[in-house]
């Protein structure tokens, strides 16, 4: 690019590119990474594409570049995509370029490794000892390609120390040398002996390998718990990197949990190597390295997290996004964007296949395969001849659990006949800590955040009481803080913590593991998977964390304590949600020889969900599920937005709601089939001492939302600390 000046997107908050001047003799092209100047600072940017609007700074007054930095440009694709997003989302397109530039360190080529290698001239000098150590580093040397290792590797193989080492140099017959790392990203060949695929799983792997020549397409392996759906994925993936024509990139993208256990464990078994990692837990320098090897084009391919969509593929030949009804693939802080939705853009762009995997797919996904728009391999039944396991119901209201206890007598007989048996049972809540509410039967005081409209749950084990909205937490007191009262605190309603002490209780003899996101890390995950997979755990008892995803052969029956808990609250997809969680959560009982059994606990019964659960039904509740967001205009039909507004001054962030109100577009043709609703109070008011209004946006089937949004909020400057944010097709309503 031979202009004087250039639009670079900076990763921030702006609107668009700046203009900067190229300083002469600098080569720059569309995706080169610079270093401009910004106010007294300097900042990255990315030299982008040029645009229709007029460049209205005089080319004398530009700042010119810094540097360039010595990294691939982004790809055109790349570029396109950030673009996308950001108008999609009605996002500043600089802070979705952030999320692209989140290794800073990769960025720069990578710091050269300190190697050692026999000196050219072999004589010793005059006095030298041979010592058995020095000896030993020689050896090794000598029986090293090239004659040459990295300083730390010959230490090890020579079994001495550096000190050792350095003398050798100091010697002659020992000289050091910068080399630069060589890559550590194998290209991953499946271990075919390892599985081998049924007639159904060939059929659906054969049919999306057929489909990767032929560019952008959409496939959704459909499959019950157990079928079999990432062995499918993992042969069509082979297939791809090991086709001498194909020489792009793969990315998987998990829900983040899954990236903790058995899915990497089963990776590198069948691959023998592990893949590059993507997700929030790696270092920095991990995170550079992996950044780097993506953009070289070395890492062939990647698995991660909902973040890894925006890494810089160099070329990309195929995504796969595994439970893609996942709700952790929603991100809502930031730059808010669906990732399951971002993928599809993303490959339709690079014109790639995506490969979408689900037992229970999300109904966007349902509809987009009943319409015709993604190919559908369906995966009727479970691998290696287990079958799925018996759904009952305990009715809560006849079959009642003893007065302060959580588990009804017919799921506490469950348990005892799967203890007698040798097998283990999983106990699951999706309500993390002790108790939800705590408060004092002396003054009725309740305990709750002082930033949020949220009350403190007890996490008895940390002796905590935490706010898990705002991450506020206090020290948990055997008195009163209001009235004084010793002994008065009362713990309301079971936390997964309170049936784990309960389960204590009623089995002594069995060895009994709690799991949910506040007492396990990632370590602690991976100790727990491995324990139960060793036999070593009875009995389980855990949140969504272990809800799916893994495999326990020896684990014959799920009892679900409160199957209702998500049911209600204002949710438009509270029973799709509901049925996909306790779908999933069934689909861990009975995946090896013995037929599972799985017992939902519940105060309706005869709620369409639980009706689906028992009668292994799935496709009727998506077909009741479809009718009725259809009737209502609501998605997968029509289009939902929800402008939310926070500020720490109610009265402001009320009368700025009046203000926007009046402002609202009223007189335009392109309104029809648009209904704005709220302001309204969200559900929880207050988070983080901020007081929250939403409006609610809903537009008819076709209408798209974002032109009336972007014509409604133009001009519109928020006061003092108040702030706005978009969000484009909801998933959470609090």
């Amino acid at each position: 690019m031979n202009d004087t000046r250039v639009p670079i997107l900076l990763p921030l908050p702006f609107p668009g590119p700046f203009d900067y001047a190229v300083p002469e003799g600098t080569f720059v092209e569309p995706g080169t990474v610079v270093r401009v100047p910004l106010g007294p600072r300097t900042a990255l940017g990315v030299v982008w594409d040029a645009s229709d609007s007029a460049n209205t700074v005089d080319a004398s007054k530009l700042k010119p570049i810094n540097q360039v930095l010595p990294t691939r440009p982004l790809p055109e694709f790349h570029r396109k995509f950030i673009d996308w997003v950001a108008r999609y989302n009605l996002s500043a397109p600089g802070a979705v370029l952030r999320m692209s530039l989140t290794a800073p360190d990769g960025l720069l080529p990578p710091a050269s490794e300190r190697w050692v290698r026999l000196g050219s001239d072999q004589t010793p000098s005059k006095g030298y000892r041979a010592t058995p150590a020095r000896t030993k580093i020689l050896e090794a040397l000598r029986a090293a390609p090239e004659h040459a290792m990295h300083r730390k590797a010959v230490v090890e193989a020579a079994g001495t120390s550096t000190s050792v080492l350095d003398g050798l140099v100091k010697t002659g017959l020992v000289e050091t040398f910068e080399r630069k790392p060589k890559g550590r990203w194998p290209v991953p060949r499946l271990r075919r002996e390892t599985f081998s695929l049924n007639d159904k799983q060939q059929d659906a792997a054969d049919q999306l390998v057929e489909s990767l020549p032929d560019g952008f397409s959409v496939s959704l392996i459909d499959g019950v718990t157990g079928s079999g759906k990432t062995e499918v994925y993992f042969d069509v993936i082979d297939r791809l990197l090991g086709d001498p024509k194909q020489t792009g990139q793969v990315l998987v993208m998990l829900p983040e949990i899954a990236l903790t256990g058995q899915w990497l464990s089963r990776f590198k078994q069948r691959f023998g190597c592990a893949p590059a990692l993507w997700h929030s837990d790696l270092t920095p320098k991990m995170r550079a390295d992996t950044w780097r090897a993506v953009s070289d084009g070395e890492a062939r391919i990647v698995v991660g997290a909902r973040s890894a969509l925006f890494l810089p593929f160099r070329e990309l030949d195929l995504i796969v996004l595994d439970e893609e009804h996942d709700g952790s693939f929603k991100q809502d802080e930031g730059v808010v964007y669906q990732a399951r939705d971002m993928a599809v853009v993303r490959a339709h762009i690079a014109q790639c296949p995506i490969v979408l995997a689900s037992a229970t797919p999300s109904l966007e996904t349902v509809l987009n395969t009943v319409e015709g728009r993604y190919k559908r391999m369906i995966l009727p039944s479970r691998h290696g001849g287990a079958v799925m396991p018996d759904v009952s119901l305990i009715n809560l209201r006849e079959d009642k659990p003893e007065r302060g206890s959580w588990l009804s007598p017919t799921l506490i007989a469950a348990v005892e006949r799967r203890l007698e048996a040798g097998q283990q049972s999983l106990l699951f809540l999706n309500r993390r800590g002790y108790a939800p509410l705590t408060l004092c039967n002396a003054c009725g005081h309740r305990y709750k955040c002082p930033s949020c409209e949220a009350w403190l749950t007890e996490h008895r084990l940390a002796k905590r009481l935490m706010c898990h909205h705002c991450g506020f937490q206090t020290k948990a007191s055997s008195s009163c803080t209001v009235c004084g009262e010793e002994e008065s605190l009362v713990a309301c309603g079971p936390g997964v913590e309170r049936v784990g002490e309960e389960a204590v209780r009623r089995f002594p003899h069995a060895r009994i593991a709690i799991g949910s996101s506040d007492t396990m890390q990632r370590t602690s995950v991976r100790e727990m998977i491995e324990a139960v997979e060793r036999g070593d755990v009875d009995i389980l008892v855990g949140t969504q964390i272990l809800a799916k995803g893994y495999h326990f052969p020896n684990l014959t029956l799920v009892g679900v304590v409160d199957a209702d808990l998500s049911l209600y609250g204002g949710d438009v997809r509270a029973g799709e949600k509901t049925f996909q969680l306790l779908h999933q959560v069934s689909g861990r009982a009975g995946r090896g020889d013995v037929r599972g059994e799985v017992m939902l606990q519940t105060h309706e019964p005869d709620h369409p969900v639980m009706q689906a659960l028992i009668s292994d039904d799935r496709d009727a509740f998506y077909e009741t599920e479809l009718a009725q967001r259809e009737m209502m205009a609501l998605p997968p039909y029509g289009r939902l937005a929800a402008i939310v507004l926070s500020d720490p001054e109610e009265d402001r962030l009320d009368n700025f709601c009046r203000e926007l109100v009046q402002k609202q577009p009223r007189e335009d043709a392109d309104l029809e089939g648009i209904k704005v609703f709220g302001p309204a109070a969200a559900p929880i008011s207050v988070i983080r001492g901020r007081h929250r209004r939403r409006f609610l946006v809903r537009g008819a089937p076709g209408v798209r939302l974002q032109p009336f949004i972007s014509k409604w909020l133009r001009g519109i400057k928020t006061p003092g600390a108040l702030r706005l944010s978009v969000d484009i097709d909801p998933y959470s309503f609090l």
